[in-house]
């Protein structure tokens, strides 16, 4: 019986192995968090889904293409290497739309949606205007420079600012010579002023 459940039990492994890579590569090449343990194998499942549909078009190619050159018979091996395969490039195909926001600009264009693909609107702000910034911190302190890395939500995380320089009181640049840039957390930033090409300053 435990031999028999055992059995059961890799073979589902190994069904939703692709869906768990496609997943993986997923979350790695984004900013998303992960999400519980029952929606990962939500996700999972979705995305063995599409491999296994993406699969059997695939093999009619190899297969073709096998009648010209031939390589190696297809068979469970062959099926699973190129679900692998397959759920590498859905993996790294989702990310990059996912990342660039390409697709959720299309449908909100047409009006299908108001949401982008970044995992938050404090991120999508970061993503998309890119400029100087000034963080002003909880004690008052006005920090000026480029976000080469910053939080996916405000209040966890640190922002990383290249070229940092302070803002006195009077709105003076106060640069710091010889440092590259300060790891500021999350947690101490009150609110962002964003700078517009123009030198105006906008607030977010």
């Amino acid at each position: 019986m435990f031999d028999s459940v055992s059995i059961e039990l890799i073979n589902l492994a190994r069904f939703l192995l692709p869906g768990f890579l496609a997943a993986w590569i997923f979350y790695g090449l984004t900013s998303h968090p992960k999400p519980s343990q029952f929606e990962r194998m939500i996700q999972a499942l979705i995305f063995t889904f599409i491999v296994q549909v993406l699969t059997y078009p695939l093999s009619w190619i190899l297969l073709a293409i096998g009648n010209y050159i031939q390589i190696r018979a297809w068979d469970e091996t062959s099926e699973a290497v190129a679900a692998l395969v397959l759920a590498c490039i859905l993996g790294i195909t989702i990310a990059y739309y996912a990342n660039n926001d390409k697709a959720h600009r299309y449908f909100r264009r047409i009006g299908f949606t108001t949401r982008t693909s970044h995992p938050s609107e404090w991120y999508y702000v970061f993503a998309e205007k890119v400029t100087f910034v000034i963080l002003h911190l909880n004690d008052g302190r006005r920090l000026y420079g480029w976000p080469k890395e910053w939080p996916i939500e405000s209040g966890k995380g640190q922002f990383y600012i290249m070229a940092p320089s302070w803002i006195d009181e009077d709105g003076k640049e106060l640069p710091l010579p010889g440092v590259g840039g300060i790891l500021m957390p999350a947690s101490e930033v009150r609110w962002v002023e964003f700078i517009d090409l123009k030198g105006e300053l906008t607030h977010d």
